[in-house]
């Protein structure tokens, strides 16, 4: 061991080296060797020892000798290479021979101290022993230097991570997106048009499920992807690394430009489709146009062909070639009226090629076979047109009559026609004004059947002159006219249906709806004579009522007698309603909607007859008030007809209310000053006019005696006096009339002078039911000298004038 040091570590004994083996000594004190658990134990062993100089000369003996100072230095920095808690103190040599050989194994430190030679050793090799501790300084503050760098890189590694994995996250978000928009903007700007409606449709029913579905992602998308761009430059800011440059065409503007061009792509297609659908549906339109016409052309053109190349007039009779010639004429004049059809084909066909049709190879084909078709038929025409000229010298009297029967048939035959519609046509009407212009209507039809029955008979003469001549001549008729297909027979037909049998049914029909009009209208007369009748009578009674409540003529109760005798007469007139009730019931069961016998309606008179019932009861009511007011305060029938009088001399309208004008000129007639300057037009007193009357009858009144006064003469502080409060406020003074006060004495002499009163002090002194009631209204009294039972008459008392919350 000493030839090792001496070998290796010959600079530790100089002075230098004395000094830095001190050094190092104090940092392990300090730093190294302080491992907890080693520590604890140490502080016993020092505890044991005395202090002094001797205790610092056994510092290093006692420090190392017994093992643990090894084994805690280990433990200090590696703890899962010691096991300390099952280290014995009084086992050194195995102490120490654990950390040397857990030194050497794991820290590299190789074996420089012999375990038996430290402890049986007095005085162990001081300088040996630091020079081991020292390769332990050496291991382990290397360990923590890098495991401070290895932190701080592991920091920086871990931002720098996260910083390139959002960057993967941006550039792959970006890519995604741009090459959705790459994808998308070509099938945008696809503008190759569909052959159908339905195809352009499902093109625009894809583009609303791009718009709805498959856009609102990309959207979202796009909006993420800004918010990870700021946030990653947020990121390599804070962390001072340098801003984030996306790859070439991935910047945010890149994409937002592209962004820009998918919208413009989009908005472009959208306009494109609602053009291509128009125009589409033009096309279809058209199309459907075209083989309608053409359809009906070929069908027109079906035979004539065949016809125009028949030779028939070869071997035809006299009459039979005036019947062709006649015949061709007429289909010459069909053939000019079709040339506008053939016309509007082609220029149809034109259109649908100008417009890109998608079958126009088809419809130029028929277009091209219809005029070919035509032209031949023109020309086919012609050359019929002459074979038979070359004979018609030969034919001429039949075919005239002929042409002259189907000329005046075929006006004659429509005319037949529109008269058996009109005959049975449905009809509609409310009153008898248009039941009767129907009938008269239809008599001046039936006034033309003579003229028209001659002119039947000059159309059949006609016909029979045709027979006559054909058979005078011998000649052999070859079938119907060749001119019309109105044969004599039908129109004998029709003639006969119409003459026997609709003209009586329409005759028959008219006269059932004119009875029914007449009923409608005697309905209407039965139920305007009895409304125009109650209409007025409850007006009349209306206004009797209102100047039977204006004049006073004999008692109130007189009054009062006379009105109830006038209700009993209009309860009684009630039957008239009821009936008037039921007649309105037959009119809407008839559906009849209007009267044009009177102004009443059947809601108009409930409405007058409820409000009569109404007003006959309030003005009983009034004058029952009156009575009651008048035996409640004593106010004689004269005073009553004083003020009544007054009253109606300044209602000069007559309305039973005195206006603002009219009421201050009665308050002055009767020496009243009142100041109104509002001029209120309520029929009724309001606050300032009646305190104006009030002090100017000597009443000194404050604010808030006039406020109590105007509670009492309008709770429900509307701010106006009515003419029976103004009654009853001015006869309050001259009448003897009850009092809360009143009657609390009355009720303190029941109850002995006391404060309170008993229930059977009430049961013996009122009559049952007065008592009674009494008892389940009065509140407890809660006073100081109340006993069980105790009920308060105060605040009862106060309660039945309404001064009080009770």
């Amino acid at each position: 061991m000493v030839d090792y040091h001496a070998a290796n570590n010959q600079s530790l004994y100089s002075a230098g080296g004395q000094q830095i083996y001190m050094e190092q000594e104090n940092d392990w004190d300090r730093d190294l060797l302080l491992d907890p658990a080693w520590e604890k134990q140490q502080r016993k062993v020092r505890a044991s020892e005395s202090p002094g100089a001797a205790a610092g000369a056994c510092k290093m003996r006692y420090f190392w000798k017994d093992g643990l100072a090894f084994n805690a230095l280990i433990h200090r920095h590696r703890p899962e290479l010691i096991d300390y808690d099952k280290l014995r103190k009084d086992d050194p040599v195995t102490n120490l021979n654990n950390a040397f050989e857990v030194a050497e194994r794991y820290l590299d430190i190789p074996k420089m101290l012999d375990a038996e030679d430290i402890v049986n050793t007095a005085r162990p090799d001081e300088k040996a022993i630091m020079t081991y501790v020292s390769s332990f300084y050496h291991a382990f503050s290397g360990a923590q230097k890098a495991e401070t760098a290895a932190n701080r890189i592991c920091k920086v590694l871990a931002v720098n991570q996260e910083n390139e994995h959002l960057m993967e996250d941006y550039e792959k978000l970006a890519s995604d997106l741009l090459e959705w928009i790459r994808r998308t903007i070509p099938w945008l700007e696809n503008r190759a048009p569909e052959k159908t409606m339905t195809e352009m449709q499902q093109k625009l029913e894809d583009f609303r499920d791009y718009r709805r579905v498959h856009k609102p992602p990309k959207v979202q998308e796009k909006c993420q992807l800004e918010i990870n761009f700021n946030t990653l430059q947020t990121k390599l800011r804070l962390s001072n690394r340098p801003a984030f440059m996306p790859s070439e065409g991935r910047m945010v503007s890149d994409i937002n430009g592209a962004w820009h061009k998918l919208e413009g792509a989009e908005k472009g297609y959208e306009e494109w489709l609602l053009n291509e659908i128009r125009r589409l549906e033009r096309l279809d339109h058209l199309a459907e146009k075209f083989r309608q016409k053409a359809a009906i052309h070929e069908s027109w053109t079906d035979g004539k062909e065949a016809m125009l190349t028949q030779k028939d007039y070869e071997t035809a009779t006299l009459s039979e070639i005036k019947a062709l010639l006649k015949k061709h004429e007429a289909f010459e004049s069909d053939l000019a009226a079709h040339q506008d059809r053939v016309e509007q084909i082609a220029a149809i066909a034109q259109e649908l090629n100008e417009l890109d049709y998608y079958d126009s190879p088809s419809v130029n084909a028929r277009c091209q076979k219809i005029c070919e078709q035509w032209d031949a038929l023109g020309s086919l025409t012609q050359s019929r047109r002459e074979s038979l000229e070359r004979t018609e010298k030969q034919l001429e009297s039949i075919d005239e009559l002929y042409l002259e029967y189907a000329k005046r048939a075929a006006p004659f035959n429509n005319w037949m026609e529109g008269a058996m519609e009109d005959l049975q046509d449905m009809f509609i009407v409310h009153n008898i004004e248009e039941i009767q212009g129907l009938i008269t209507a239809h008599d001046q039809f039936k006034s033309t059947l003579p003229e028209a029955n001659k002119e039947r008979e000059s159309i059949q003469a006609i016909q029979a002159e045709v027979q006559k001549i054909a058979q005078y001549n011998g000649i052999k008729l070859a079938g119907n006219n060749p001119y019309t297909t109105i044969t004599p027979q039908s129109i004998d037909k029709k003639w006969e249906k119409v003459r026997s049998q609709l003209v009586p049914q329409r005759d028959q029909a008219l006269q059932e709806e004119l009875a029914r009009q007449q009923s409608n209208d005697h309905l209407r007369r039965q139920f305007a004579n009895q409304a125009n009748m109650i209409g007025p009578w409850i007006q009349n009674k209306m206004e009797e009522i209102g100047r039977i409540s204006i004049e006073m003529n004999g008692t109130l109760e007189d009054q009062l007698t006379h009105l109830r005798q006038y209700e009993q007469s209009i309860i009684e007139y009630k039957p008239n309603i009821d009936q008037l009730e039921g007649d309105h019931q037959l009119i809407q069961e008839a559906l009849i909607f209007d009267n044009k016998y009177t102004a009443y309606t059947m809601e108009h008179l409930r409405v007058g007859w409820e409000q009569l019932l109404t007003t006959i009861a309030r003005t009983i009511n009034e004058i029952e008030n009156q009575i009651l007011t008048r035996d409640a305060k004593g106010i004689s029938q004269e005073q009553l007809h004083e003020y009544r009088t007054s009253f109606n001399h300044f209602d000069k309208d007559h309305s039973g209310v005195l206006h603002a004008e009219e009421f201050k000129a009665c308050l002055i007639s009767l020496g009243y000053d009142v100041e109104n300057n509002k001029q209120k037009r309520t029929g009724i007193m309001d606050g300032d006019d009646f305190r104006a009357l009030l002090i100017s009858t000597g009443n000194s009144l404050g604010d808030a005696e006039f406020a109590r006064i105007m509670g009492i003469v309008d709770p429900n502080n509307s701010g106006a006096v009515t003419f029976q409060a103004f009654i009853d406020f001015m006869s309050r003074e001259t009448t003897d009339t009850d009092t809360a006060d009143q009657v609390i004495a009355s009720f303190k002499i029941l109850a002995g002078d006391k404060n309170y009163i008993t229930a059977e002090e009430l049961r013996r002194e009122l009559p049952p039911d007065q008592a009674e009631y009494c008892i389940a209204r009065m509140a407890p009294y809660t006073g100081p000298d109340a006993v069980p039972g105790a009920l308060d008459y105060m605040s009862f008392s106060t309660a039945l004038y309404g001064e009080s919350d009770l």
